[in-house]
């Protein structure tokens, strides 16, 4: 089991601590100084994505020189502003990508093995694209 600490710092600036001690600053965008607690929820998705891309690439043996992923959302207009839809895409370089290859580790990700989007996916609709980019983009 996981666990998390949220520390108040004051106004609406918090630090959030991971169960492995690491932290990220956390505030309202009116305080200018982290995420939105709201976005973390996209980020999760994405990052939880592509730790798993990132593994089955290696395991393909067509290890990642680059990976970028741009989260696009909708959320419901009336509180408590529910996520509906939830599109990440990819940006991809390494060496032997093919583009199956990508599309199968990115399918593979979000819906065999990232626990964030088997928990969102009742609510929100998730989505993906990708592109292969040159390394020196």
């Amino acid at each position: 089991m996981a666990e998390t600490t949220l520390k108040w710092i004051a106004g609406k600036q918090f630090i959030g601590i991971g169960s492995t001690k690491h932290s990220i600053v956390i505030s309202t965008p009116d305080e200018g100084i982290g995420v939105k607690p709201s976005e973390l929820l996209p980020l999760a998705l994405a990052s939880c994505t592509a730790v798993d891309v990132v593994e089955i690439l290696n395991k393909k043996r067509m290890p990642l020189t680059h990976l970028e992923i741009a989260t696009t959302s909708e959320q419901d207009p009336e509180p408590p502003w529910a996520f509906r839809k939830i599109h990440m895409h990819f940006r991809v370089a390494g060496k032997n990508l093919t583009e199956k290859a990508v599309m199968q580790a990115i399918h593979l990700a979000e819906e065999r093995y990232c626990s964030v989007a088997a928990t969102i996916r009742a609510t929100a609709q998730i989505s993906t694209d990708f592109e292969l980019i040159d390394e020196l983009e």
